[in-house]
């Protein structure tokens, strides 16, 4: 069973480039991580300032891991200087895939 991550990032619009530029190092930073099973950041189509976070992971423990991690920490802490206004993600634990195409 996996866990599934799912929310979204609001920033200021004229930030964009600077969180798009932030976000690819913490996705390409995440995807190689023991235990990661899928790891995006997407933007809304019509809301320039809206982002989405999609992530799944093998374990608890690999997601522990993940939330301990130099490139987090430092996602983390640059949130501000790009324009993040609001963040909400939700953990969806023990989550059972299914094919639907």
């Amino acid at each position: 069973m996996s866990i599934i991550v799912t929310g979204t990032i609001e920033l200021d619009p004229a930030k964009r480039d600077a969180f798009i530029a932030l976000a690819n190092d913490a996705m390409s930073a995440s995807r190689v991580e023991e235990g990661n099973e899928g790891y995006a950041f997407s933007a809304d189509l019509t809301d320039p300032g809206r982002f989405y976070v999609a992530e799944q992971w093998a374990s608890q423990e690999a997601m522990d891991v993940h939330m301990a991690s130099e490139h987090l920490a430092t996602f983390m802490g640059a949130m501000g200087t790009v324009g993040v206004t609001a963040a909400s993600l939700t953990k969806w634990d023990g989550a059972t895939p299914s094919t639907l195409m």
